[in-house]
């Protein structure tokens, strides 16, 4: 695939989720089918190995695996596609990322090493070692809310004048609101600025780009059919969004304020309260994971509030 500049990375894309069976075991089969599925859902865009993919329990053989099963199925159907190369380890980052530039992803994505908070100078020096192991493939930056180092608009400009390749970030629920846009349209210039995908139509109508899609966890073809009328219809979208807000704030959040899951057992129990895929119930060990005896109360709550998610 041709590398994607920061005015081709856009709209809605749609996460991988890990595939596995009860024990934590990967399950390539339903890996592939869920892939498929995606693909059908003509996102903008998928993408692997975010926190969602979980990342940072893979061993290489999986991530290679899981990389290679992308990129082969999204280049045969001409689907836009990004590699996450994240891990915790800087040197396991570069390894992952020198194990699959040959595979030409539009970009690839990288977390800043998170063992111990990094520099100004020791991130430019870790992005300008993966941007010149890249090869030309671009890089974009996930920077999540419980990273050591948290960036603010002007420091994404620091690293992008050191890092030409840097096209795009990816950022969280408590930097949106309209100062923060205000900021980010008067100092961001070359990125592409992903917001979260539950607030994508507030993005889309402040000038923001995409949403690598919590929202697609649920349905990624009603999140696609959302983006598309945020194109033709934004006072519709943002109703929608409305609705969706409600949905997580009333369905979703509680698990995360109140017993305290992790955040992507949320993407995978929305995957479950959706049932387009069988990727499995479990996060792999040692975190916990919403049961899947939930679903079915979340999903009828859901279905009054976000019908548009749940077409007969």
């Amino acid at each position: 695939m041709k590398p994607l500049d920061h005015t081709e990375i856009r709209g809605n894309w749609a996460t991988l989720l890990l595939a596995t069976g009860p024990d934590g075991t990967m399950d390539y089969a339903r890996l592939e089918e869920e892939i498929d599925i995606l693909i059908d859902s003509r996102p903008c865009g998928i993408y692997s190995n975010g926190t969602a993919g979980e990342f940072y329990s893979q061993d290489e053989e999986e991530f290679l695996h899981i990389s290679e099963l992308l990129s082969a199925k999204c280049e045969a159907a001409g689907v836009p596609y990004q590699i996450g190369v994240s891990h915790p380890c800087a040197q396991r980052s570069l390894e992952r990322l020198r194990a699959v530039r040959r595979l030409k992803p539009g970009a690839v994505q990288v977390i800043l090493p998170d063992w111990f908070p990094v520099s100004d100078a020791e991130a430019v020096d870790f992005l300008k070692v993966m941007e010149q192991e890249a090869e030309g493939i671009p890089l974009v930056l996930y920077n999540p809310p419980h990273a050591k180092r948290r960036l603010a608009p002007g420091e994404w400009m620091v690293l992008k004048r050191e890092i030409p390749s840097l096209a795009g970030v990816k950022v969280f629920d408590n930097d949106c609101d309209p100062a923060w846009y205000d900021t980010v349209n008067r100092e961001v210039r070359g990125l592409s600025v992903f917001v979260p995908g539950h607030h994508l139509a507030t993005g889309v109508r402040a000038g923001m780009h995409g949403a690598y899609s919590n929202v697609a966890c649920l349905n990624p073809y009603a999140a696609q059919r959302w983006y598309e009328q945020m194109l033709s219809d934004l006072p519709g979208a943002l109703e929608l969004e409305k609705r969706i807000g409600l949905f997580m704030a009333s369905c979703i959040t509680p698990f995360i304020t109140e017993h305290h899951y992790p955040n992507h057992a949320c993407d995978r129990f929305m995957a479950l309260v959706g049932g387009w895929c069988d990727a499995g119930d479990r996060l792999r060990w040692p975190y916990r994971s919403i049961p899947a005896d939930y679903a079915e109360t979340v999903r009828r709550k859901a279905r009054n509030i976000i019908p548009e998610f749940f077409p007969a």
